[in-house]
């Protein structure tokens, strides 16, 4: 099981966390009940924050977002779809398959040529379930 991202916000409901586990062969309901009962008593023996919290804990879904750096590694070969702020080689809006992440910049196979997308212009980022 890896940790992908985790959300802590208050939201009209009042507090919520949120926690997106992935795994090989994905993650099953089962998986998501163990790790809430499991995570849940350690956030309640440790937590010190005295506002309720409603607990979730989910897979981000086939077009998952990538919201770090990080992502663009674990999902290297993975088909992508990346919006940027700024033009970069002509273009603000991509989709291609993910080839890397190195030194700030992500590496997008598009029609099977390289685009070197600065990750700081990136404003949206996602998994594309076909490409």
């Amino acid at each position: 099981m890896r940790l992908i991202d985790v959300e802590y916000r208050r939201e009209p409901q009042g507090w919520v966390l949120r926690v997106f586990v992935d795994k090989q062969g994905g993650v099953t309901l089962d998986d998501c009940a163990i790790i809430s009962n499991q995570l849940g008593d350690i956030l309640d023996a440790k937590m010190d924050h005295n506002e309720p919290y409603h607990l979730e804990v989910s897979s981000p879904g086939l077009d998952r977002p990538l919201t770090k750096p990080k992502h663009f590694v674990y999902f290297e070969g993975r088909s992508a779809i990346i919006k940027t702020n700024r033009l970069v080689g002509g273009k603000r809006h991509f989709k291609g398959v993910l080839a890397g992440f190195s030194e700030g910049v992500v590496k997008l196979l598009v029609d099977e040529q390289a685009v070197s997308i600065p990750y700081e212009t990136i404003v949206k980022a996602h998994l594309s379930i076909e490409c």
